[in-house]
């Protein structure tokens, strides 16, 4: 499996040479300036709620006029604002299953995290891929157990550093890398305290150079 982070939870998961995109969001494709067209050819996209650093409808409505016909995956909320303009999507609820060319991407999560009571609570589900990688989304959801590599949330108004580096030791995968850190001017803070408790814990954390390729094997 490689995986090539391109900012946020912009990530392009690549199996067999199937890929599947994940949350082209704002912090890619507007706040920093950056060009859908960066992305390399993509098989399917997933969207794992409508907050706006994850669905970025300028930017998905350019992946997918690369990529026509592709499939989006996403929650009820996410499928009526797409077909309000006119583009197709499939819901993917926790405990389904999809396949794409082969690939199996299980729902696994039914809500967001708590930022403050239900302010902003939308519904939330993460993807379980091809029963090696977990990508929670924006919850601390634990996944089936077995997980090798695991998309770590590590900054954001619903959580503290704490709470993620208990999330991994709890789903225990052999490999954790950084998600959800576009709001970081640097994140070497988490960064350093993820890689002194994790490894301890038989967990290998890995960030990744944005737009590199990295193979988890």
């Amino acid at each position: 499996m490689i995986i090539t982070k391109f900012g946020h939870c912009c990530l392009v998961i690549e199996i067999n040479g199937v890929r599947i995109l994940t949350d082209p969001g704002n912090f890619e494709f507007a706040g920093m300036g950056a060009d859908p067209a960066m992305l390399p050819p993509v098989d399917a996209v997933v969207i794992t709620h409508e907050h706006q650093d994850h669905f970025h409808l300028p930017a998905l409505s350019a992946v997918l006029a690369k990529n026509r016909g592709i499939p989006v995956f996403t929650t009820e909320a996410v499928t009526n604002q797409m077909a309000a303009a006119d583009l197709a999507a499939e819901i993917l609820r926790d405990g389904q299953t999809v396949t794409v060319k082969g690939v199996p991407i299980i729902g696994v999560g039914k809500l967001h995290a708590e930022i403050y009571g239900n302010w902003n609570r939308v519904e939330n589900t993460g993807i379980l891929v091809a029963g090696e990688l977990f990508y929670p989304g924006d919850a601390f959801t634990l996944p089936p157990s077995g997980v090798g590599i695991l998309a770590l949330p590590i900054a954001g108004p619903w959580m503290k550093i704490k709470e993620a580096a208990d999330y991994a030791i709890a789903v225990k995968p052999r490999l954790a890398f950084p998600i959800h850190d576009g709001m970081l001017k640097t994140a070497l803070p988490q960064h350093r305290l993820l890689s002194a408790v994790l490894p301890p814990a038989g967990i290998r954390f890995q960030p990744l150079e944005l737009g590199q390729p990295f193979d988890c094997a």
